[in-house]
């Protein structure tokens, strides 16, 4: 470090001598000329990219997008001095194929991570590959759900598997080591570590910012607990939804607030206190193993005291209230526990993203660095009774995305515009300007950044979900959305279709497939979805290959486990 440093010191002090020299010898006009000259090759540096994002952040849980639930003044800055988009998408609601989508720039039945628990073929290309191979300084720190070497970075530390909240290990390529400390600091932390201290001035850098945060249980850091618990937030206008106009899918799926979400695991009725007899459905494996797992087990005395004064005040208020409660009331009572907690993780991450942003501001990198805050998808905070994604209902296949770089794009501005997480790896590539692979399968949104609009041509996006039966029972799907309206075939056990005219009906409450005015739009939109298929070559006869092949893959790791 000193020697670069040294080096960096002897090259400025060449220049500083030999600057004056030249300007002697030239006219005041060649002086202009010389000076604009070097200050447009300084504005044509290639950009930094900072990729952020979180785990199942839902935009209705974002200030900048009008949340009525918690301030986020730090993500908002990215949208005061960037762009907002209000129709951003994903491909397929699931962590790791939404994460797999990004990573390749392709739809998940052409990179084949169709869900969580289906391989991923590393062997693909990914978008940090080609930036490294293009001179980019690569780097990524958090949570990435599956693998555990990312290709294409030259420094990472990331969480295995969905990782934990509290003391969480983390892989490196020294191996595998315990941080003592709450996730989300963590992760930053080494972060800014490696802005500071690991990162090679000469090159740009592209690094990924990757935080497990706000993903289900919603451990927060025991502070923000504290200052969570016993909040009352605003019931969603459909937390009572009865489903009247939509079909067995929205009936069957297993993640209602009042039913799924479990009383130890999620709302945190500490395990030596809860009696099973008041939700006696519940499975206790699940429920109090995953709760032993993330805290009981992980958390050291010292930590344990700090989160013991809200967990003996959770039990107290469930078992004294519990037993007596209506219905209506249980579920209400499982939707205040559940934001309580869920916000309180975001609180920390948007404070985390704070100090991020403020070292770019104070290093002067903050000028030419791309900023992206994503979320791998979008979260059901109670909207129709529900918690978790996977559908393509629009709190789910919507996700936030806010873009700033101060160099090359405007603040306060505000896009309608349909992008996608498919889109990402080729945006990025786009800004750096590195040539996009030919079998990426989407569209660089530079364009919309910058104030050309006319070289954006998009009327709708296409959506695939795949992981049925499983974990929720969300039966399988494939979606077209345009800016007005959203067409959703639901497949395999079933045979149902639903159509939503989401300037009329933004709740998606109404069903209009069957309604004689909307015939012409069905018709219409039925030919626009198989154009999207046949363009991201999809088919009916792939999706059954995907069932068959995830039926064996279930059925071989079933027999592997039973002989162990």
């Amino acid at each position: 470090m000193r020697a670069k440093q040294n080096r960096q010191t002897f090259q400025l002090s060449l220049k500083i001598i030999v600057l004056p020299l030249s300007i002697f010898s030239l006219s005041a006009c060649s002086l202009l000329s010389y000076v604009t000259a070097t200050k447009s090759v300084t504005t044509q540096k290639r950009p930094n990219i900072l990729f952020i994002m979180s785990d199942d952040h839902a935009y209705q849980a974002i200030s900048a997008y009008g949340s009525k639930l918690i301030d986020t003044p730090n993500i908002d800055r990215l949208a005061k001095q960037g762009m907002r988009f209000t129709n951003a998408s994903v491909t397929n609601s699931i962590c790791a194929p939404s994460r797999a989508t990004i990573l390749t720039g392709k739809h998940t039945h052409i990179n084949g991570k169709i869900d969580n628990r289906m391989p991923f073929d590393d062997s693909q290309q990914t978008f940090p590959q080609i930036f490294q191979k293009n001179g980019y300084q690569t780097a990524m720190f958090g949570k990435l759900h599956f693998g555990n070497n990312p290709k294409g970075v030259d420094d990472f530390m990331i969480l295995p598997g969905q990782g934990d909240y509290i003391n969480p290990d983390f892989v490196t390529k020294q191996g595998t080591v315990r941080k003592q400390g709450y996730v989300t600091d963590i992760i930053t932390d080494e972060t800014l570590k490696w802005l500071k201290q690991d990162r090679d001035e000469s090159k740009p850098f592209m690094l990924a910012y990757l935080h497990k945060a706000p993903h289900r249980s919603w451990w927060p850091r025991a502070d923000k607990f504290a200052e969570y618990y016993g909040k009352q937030f605003p019931l969603p206008e459909t937390l009572f939804d009865d489903y009247a106009t939509r079909g067995a899918a929205a009936k069957t799926a297993e993640m209602t607030i009042s039913h799924f979400m479990l009383p130890v695991k999620d709302t945190k009725v500490s395990a030596d206190r809860y009696d099973p007899r008041y939700e006696p459905y519940v499975d206790a494996r699940d429920n109090i193993g995953v709760f032993e797992r993330q805290y009981t087990n992980r958390a050291t005395p010292e930590q344990k005291i700090e989160y013991e004064k809200v967990l003996s005040q959770i039990a107290k208020d469930y078992n004294q209230n519990w037993p007596t409660m209506t219905d209506k009331e249980k579920t209400i009572w499982k939707y205040q526990r559940y934001m309580q907690d869920y916000l309180a993780t975001i609180s920390s991450v948007d404070d985390n993203i704070g100090r991020v942003l403020d070292y770019l501001d104070e290093s002067g990198l903050a000028e030419n660095t791309l900023v992206v805050y994503t979320s791998d998808q979008g979260f059901f905070l109670g909207e129709h009774g529900w918690f978790d994604k996977r559908f393509a209902y629009q709190e789910s296949m919507k996700t936030p995305l806010l873009v700033r770089w101060p160099a090359k794009i405007k603040g306060n501005q505000v896009s309608d515009e349909l992008v996608q997480n498919l889109d990402y790896a080729q945006t990025f590539l786009d800004a750096a300007g590195i040539a996009q692979p030919s079998d990426m399968q989407g569209q660089s949104f530079l364009p919309l950044l910058t104030g050309e609009t006319h070289k954006w041509h998009r009327n709708g996006v296409y959506y695939h979900y795949y992981e049925y039966p499983g974990a929720h029972e969300v039966k399988r799907h494939y979606a077209i959305m345009t800016k007005q309206y959203k067409l959703i075939h639901f497949y395999h056990d079933v045979d149902e279709w639903e159509l939503f005219d989401l300037k009329k009906d933004p709740s998606e409450l109404d069903n209009v497939y069957q309604h004689r005015d909307y015939q012409q739009v069905v018709k219409s939109l039925k030919q626009e979805l198989n154009e999207l298929r046949n363009e991201y070559k999809d088919s009916t006869e792939l999706a059954q290959q995907f069932i068959h092949k995830t039926k064996n893959w279930t059925n071989n790791k079933n027999k592997k486990s039973s002989k162990h």
